[in-house]
């Protein structure tokens, strides 16, 4: 008896603090759940990330615009001169030119002799302030294929969100039926509870006229005992249920109105399933990934051109002169790999491996998928089987009780025989719960291969 109460337990683990919402439908908490759970925001988030991944790709087509500015001090001969170079302040003078330390041109020795002011000047302060945009022209469908690419990694994302809400829901629906159940057996088991009183009123009487004796009333109130600890343990999983929905839902949840029809058996065959099913969408998704590779690898064969362009200004001072000073640079890069030793063409054999590798999981993905669906169908089907023969067993086992209750009275039977039709009766209960909610379970296990639908 403990062992098929315990299966009937349903584990569970948070506090929540929220507002209470009352009379709750199935329908109202698939609402909120899609809404609210942490889970499934969080999954979200990680579906806007990739997106702006996305973004960040698509960005490089349009090349970028940069903004330098300069600023130094320098003695250095090579660095003062370019900065007067650049700054476009260079004379005849910095070449020697009216330097007292060289000789008159007339002079051999004005060819040999250094000047002083060209390679020991004295310090200059140099800013240059420059725009410079470039811009990818052709990189070898490089960029195109990886948009794509971070274009089916977002798509993962999102089907990873579809997959984290059909768990949800599964274990949502299933939350529900479970409390379903557990008030049918509460039900149930309060029917018989009732009749053991009747039954022990019935005993004491008895017992008053000399027709029973006082080890009957025990064996009644023993079995009264029991029964109310089923209960007890029966209300206290409901707690816990209450505790796991308001766990989903991210809200506190006092009452719901619990399903009362069961599960429907979902009318969609494998195909249909198999065309919803987001694990065998990934990995098709992934396949696609594989192909995009292939590209990037065969990228490496091409040529890649870009385009740039700049405007710049250069003065002692910061934007001194900026319009006397000012110069332009406009040009484009031409850029081929004839040799690298072979280490392109192995990258490219590389991602065909990966793609043929990646369809063969597609192919295996489907066929355990099929035998995920079949297996469940299997067990349905055997459930099925099994609900209808404890229906009648119950049926049987009430009739039986009946029965021994009625030649108590006559003193045809001992209360010991009526207490063990009565806990067969009671178990006979309690299996009939345990596989429908196994039936419950197995169904909407096949809905969620279905991405939850029905």
């Amino acid at each position: 008896m403990k062992k098929i109460v315990s299966i009937l337990s349903f584990a569970l683990l948070v506090n929540v603090y929220a507002v209470t919402t009352d009379s709750l439908t199935l329908d109202e908490a698939l609402t909120l759940l899609k809404n609210d759970n942490l889970e499934i925001k969080a999954a979200k988030f990680d579906v806007e990330s990739a997106k702006k991944d996305t973004e960040a790709v698509q960005g490089k087509n349009w090349g970028k615009l940069t903004f330098t500015q300069d600023m130094a001090r320098s003695n250095d001969a090579g660095n003062v001169f370019g900065f007067k170079l650049t700054s476009r302040e260079a004379t005849f003078g910095d070449f020697g030119f009216g330097d007292p330390s060289v000789p008159p041109q007339t002079d051999p020795a004005f060819l040999t002799t250094p000047p002083n002011r060209l390679n020991y000047p004295g310090y200059r302060n140099f800013f240059q302030s420059k725009l410079k945009y470039e811009v990818p022209l052709f990189t070898g469908f490089m960029l195109s294929s990886y948009t794509d690419i971070m274009k089916k990694m977002q798509k993962i994302k999102s089907l990873d969100k579809d997959k984290i809400r059909a768990q949800k829901e599964y274990e949502l629906k299933k939350s529900f039926y479970d409390m379903a159940l557990l008030n049918s057996s509460i039900e149930n088991l309060q029917k018989i509870l009732d009749n053991i009183h009747i039954l022990e009123d019935m005993t004491k009487e008895m017992i008053a006229v000399g027709y029973a004796k006082k080890v009957d009333l025990l064996e009644v109130q023993a079995k009264e005992g029991n029964v109310e600890r089923l209960l007890v343990q029966m209300n206290s999983n409901k707690k816990l249920l209450y505790h796991y929905i308001s766990f989903l839902l991210n809200k506190k949840i006092d009452h719901i109105q619990a399903p009362v029809l069961e599960v429907a058996m979902p009318k969609m065959n494998n195909e249909e399933i198999l065309s919803k099913n987001i694990d065998l969408k990934k990995a098709l998704t992934g396949l696609k990934i594989t192909k995009d590779m292939l590209k990037v690898s065969q990228a490496a064969f091409y040529p890649t051109l870009g385009a740039f362009g700049e405007i710049s200004t250069a003065d002692e001072t910061f934007l001194g002169d900026a319009n006397d000073h000012k110069a332009y640079t406009i040009g484009a890069r031409l850029s081929w790999n004839f040799f690298d030793g072979g280490i392109d063409r192995a990258k490219i054999e590389k991602s065909k491996i990966e793609k043929l590798k990646m369809h063969s999981q597609v192919e295996l993905a489907k066929k355990g998928i099929l035998l995920k669906i079949a297996k469940i169908r299997t067990e349905i089907e055997g459930v099925d089987v099994e609900i209808a023969s404890l229906k009648k067993e119950l049926e049987l086992a009430n009739a039986i009780y009946e029965n021994y209750e009625s030649r108590y009275k006559e003193k045809l039977v001992s209360m010991s025989d009526v207490i063990i039709k009565q806990s067969a009766q009671i178990e006979k209960i309690l299996q009939l719960q345990i596989a429908k909610n196994k039936r419950t379970e197995k169904i909407l296990a096949l809905e969620k291969l279905a991405n939850g639908e029905n």
